[in-house]
């Protein structure tokens, strides 16, 4: 089976089936090698799990030589949530896949990403019938809180991590969406990196791998 997206896998270093999948998604203009980057880390430390980090649909319109989840230039807000759930109903049947091929079920697996990567995770995570684990945010925000607060059916495990001198996708991002998530008491946890812009911290990777190895019971 191939998926039915363009994937990087890094497949457990235990050699045997794994036992649980984290999904990766990469920023506007970036690819699954990106962030894949990510995942060798984690990879180091999580010998049963596959990391699956796939390219996002479209060439980037700003960016021909990466991808992009959902066009952000000269679009209405209108326009960034429809073309959004476009993009999700792709990443659903990508975690469908993953299901499928690995036979896991859907607590044990992740969707996590950076940026754009981020975004489409959230919206995702929370609108899916069967409840995964958990989703790993950094440097996003929510697409549509009016949306999103519409279409809650799911309770995953959330952490947000988010520098704050990110000028890219603001700390008041961030901040709209721990205050989202709280009003619709949601536990979820939170970190701010001191003097960080728009990437992930070794600090956050750190915190990344012990939040997957807490939820995955490791």
């Amino acid at each position: 089976m191939t998926f039915s997206l363009n994937t990087i896998i890094l497949d457990p270093l235990s050699k045997e089936k794994p036992k649980n999948a984290v999904i990766l998604c990469h920023g506007y203009g970036g690819d699954g090698k990106d962030i894949s980057i990510l995942a060798s880390y984690w990879r180091a430390y999580l010998h049963e799990t596959i990391f699956i980090c796939p390219d996002a649909p479209e060439i980037c319109a700003a960016s021909p030589t990466g991808y992009q989840w959902f066009d952000l230039m000269d679009q209405t807000p209108e326009q960034i949530l429809s073309k959004s759930l476009v993009a999700e109903n792709k990443l659903n049947k990508l975690i469908d896949e993953v299901k499928s091929k690995y036979k896991l079920t859907a607590d044990q697996i992740m969707i996590g990403g950076f940026s754009q990567g981020c975004m489409l995770t959230l919206q995702t995570g929370i609108k899916r019938k069967d409840k995964i684990n958990s989703i790993i945010g950094y440097s996003g925000r929510i697409i549509s809180t009016e949306h999103l607060s519409k279409n809650i059916i799911s309770r995953p495990n959330i952490i947000l991590m988010h520098g704050d001198l990110d000028q890219v996708v603001t700390i008041d991002s961030f901040l709209e969406a721990k205050d989202f998530f709280g009003k619709h008491k949601y536990e979820i946890e939170t970190k701010i990196f001191k003097q960080c812009e728009h990437r992930i911290p070794t600090e956050g990777s750190s915190l990344g791998l012990q939040f997957i190895k807490k939820h995955f019971n490791l």
